[in-house]
């Protein structure tokens, strides 16, 4: 086996991680029609125990914040205990697990609001094109609202009662999704926001947002326990900013000045490719930020080990090879071939194409 630090156990803020490789954040639309997680969850991410730490799926923090029927929430104290089940059996085989809260902003839909006709909420106006896949089919998006300064802080509420949620469920920390143009991402890029008060402008305007979202979570967490996913290059849903480097270089400086304990970068655009144009050295903000960072997007055994010799990042994540392979840390240390999970198993459904794929034993 190739000599690497990528399985050894490493201690960071305060948790100990069994080795450098982190579950990222997978879509799988498994929920309850209420968003409530349960057994399924719990089987699913306690499966995926063995990586050093675990981060949940986009788990919206309002009914409209969801990107997509199926998917979980923590908007509401019934969905604490569906929760707890899945912390209590990661953690019973001995995982670290956080919660990625999140809003999808325009990119929802009406029909998944609290009252089933809210139109998806935005810092500004911006006509999305393409579909959603709803309850009934896939729908164009739709006009946005543009959220007035009183909706914004009733979000960042929301966020802070989501963020408490977490900690009852028995989360070992929590993630801001602040990527991919969603709600947090859309304030964040001169792209999708075209405000003029203190929430649009400049980028320490457009960075208000989150960081109120973060203040407010700091009410309740260590920022030890506190992670922001960043996607600096992201072209998602074709959307991004016109000077990304001095944008993010202000946000993770801002992450430091409010003494927030993870980054997880997001190199390139995910799933697509790690060089877009335009482009620039992402790991420079990996050099800049204080604590550890997270690098993500397309990594395969032999990137992950060539980071960590090149120190590139503290810890490696893998998306799409844990669906198919639940012991993906012990095929990635034995380098054993891989289950490629067909697309189908990918969303919605059941147990199958979700738990059932084995392990390497098994098979």
């Amino acid at each position: 086996m190739t000599k690497t630090d990528l399985f050894e156990p490493v201690t960071y803020n305060g948790l100990t991680l069994k080795n450098r490789i982190a579950l990222s954040p997978l879509t799988r639309a498994r929920a309850t029609q209420d968003g409530k997680a349960g057994k399924l969850q719990a089987d699913y991410y306690s499966q995926r125990a063995s990586a050093g730490l675990l981060i949940t799926e986009a788990t919206a923090v309002v009914p409209g914040g969801r990107g997509g029927p199926m998917l979980p929430g923590l908007w509401e104290d019934a969905q604490i205990a569906g929760w707890k089940e899945v912390t209590d059996a990661v953690h019973a085989k001995d995982g670290l697990i956080f919660s990625q809260l999140w809003h999808a902003g325009r990119l929802s839909h009406s029909s998944l609001s609290a009252d089933g006709k809210s139109a998806p909420v935005a810092p500004s106006e911006y006509s999305q094109p393409g579909e959603i896949f709803t309850e009934t089919g896939p729908q164009p998006y739709e006009p946005v609202h543009v959220m007035t300064k009183a909706e914004i802080r009733e979000m960042v509420d929301a966020y802070e009662a989501a963020a408490i949620r977490a900690k009852e469920a028995g989360f070992d920390g929590i993630e801001l999704h602040a990527a991919h143009s969603y709600l947090i991402s859309a304030f964040l890029n001169d792209m999708t926001n075209q405000r003029d008060d203190e929430y649009g402008g400049s980028i320490e305007n457009r960075a208000r947002f989150l960081k109120e979202i973060l203040e407010a979570c700091l009410k309740v967490w260590d920022g030890k326990r506190i992670m922001i996913r960043l996607a600096p290059l992201g072209h998602a849903y074709g959307t991004w900013d016109t000077d990304p480097e001095t944008l993010f270089t202000h946000v993770v400086d801002m992450m430091n000045d409010l003494g927030i304990g993870w980054l997880d970068l997001v190199e390139g655009d995910t799933g697509v490719t790690r060089t877009p144009e335009p482009f620039f050295d992402v790991l420079k903000l990996r050099k800049r930020f204080k604590g550890p960072t997270i690098l993500n997007n397309l990594y395969t055994r032999e990137m992950a080990i060539d980071a960590r010799e090149r120190d590139n990042g503290d810890v490696i994540a893998f998306g799409r090879p844990f669906i198919g392979n639940p012991d993906l840390v012990e095929r990635l240390k034995a380098d054993a071939e891989l289950h490629e999970a067909p697309l189908k198993a990918y969303y919605g459904g059941g147990a199958r194409g979700y738990t059932d794929f084995p392990t390497m034993e098994e098979a």
